[in-house]
C-alpha cells in the first residue's frame, strides 16, 4: 500500500487503471492507454492495478467494476470513470489537470 501512496503522491498526474485479467473491456483499454502515454510522455504516470491481486486497494477505492480509471494529483483523487474510454477523453481529463 505504501508504494501505491508514493506513486500517487508524485507532482505529475498519475492515471491508475484498475483492471482484471478476465475482463474483455480491460484488454481494450491497454492500447488506448499506450496511445495516451505516447502523447503525453513524461508529463503523466500510468499504472495498472490488477484488482484480483490487489483486493485491499480495490476495496479501499470502492472499485465495483472494471475497468475503472482514476486520476490522482499530489495524492488526491481528481477524477474517476468506469468503463472503456476513448483516447481523446482521457487526454482531455489529464491535460486539464497538468
Amino acid at each position: 500500500m505504501s508504494k501505491f501512496s508514493e506513486i500517487i503522491n508524485q507532482d505529475k498526474p498519475v492515471l491508475v487503471d484498475f483492471f482484471a485479467e478476465w475482463c474483455g473491456p480491460c484488454k481494450m483499454m491497454s492500447p488506448i492507454l499506450k496511445q495516451v502515454k505516447d502523447s503525453l510522455g513524461d508529463r503523466v504516470s500510468i499504472i495498472k492495478i490488477d484488482v484480483d491481486k490487489n483486493q485491499i486497494l480495490a476495496t479501499k477505492y470502492q472499485i465495483r467494476g472494471v475497468p475503472t480509471l482514476m486520476l490522482f494529483k499530489k495524492g488526491k483523487q481528481v477524477w474517476r470513470q468506469s468503463g472503456v474510454l476513448q483516447k481523446d477523453d482521457i487526454l482531455n481529463v489529464i491535460t486539464s489537470n497538468l
